[in-house]
């Protein structure tokens, strides 16, 4: 998620949403740390409290997993979307005079 500023001015969105998106772990990593939290609640030994803990965390980082990849998807049709004729992107002259 991210914390919008109260007053808004140039810049302020994007440096905000920048700091949030690096807060948030990388995909790979929250992969690996959900991976690891579905062995402990596997194996069934967490007190009560804990288990619940863990499984909280656990539902935050499937959300995050799956915004990644919603991210990544729309990414992907996008430039698809733009390139898929197979050309390169659009170039064009460069006239030092102009």
């Amino acid at each position: 998620m991210f914390t919008f500023a109260a007053a808004f001015s140039p810049g302020t969105l994007s440096v905000t949403a920048e700091k949030e998106k690096s807060d948030l772990p990388d995909f790979e990593q929250s992969m690996r740390d959900l991976e690891a939290l579905v062995e402990k609640l596997e194996k069934g030994d967490l007190p009560l409290e804990e288990a619940l803990r863990q499984f909280e965390r656990g539902v935050a980082l499937t959300r995050a997993c799956q915004s990644a990849l919603k991210a990544a998807e729309q990414k992907v049709e996008i430039l698809l979307r733009n390139g898929g004729s197979g050309a390169g992107p659009e170039t064009e002259d460069f006239d030092p005079e102009a």
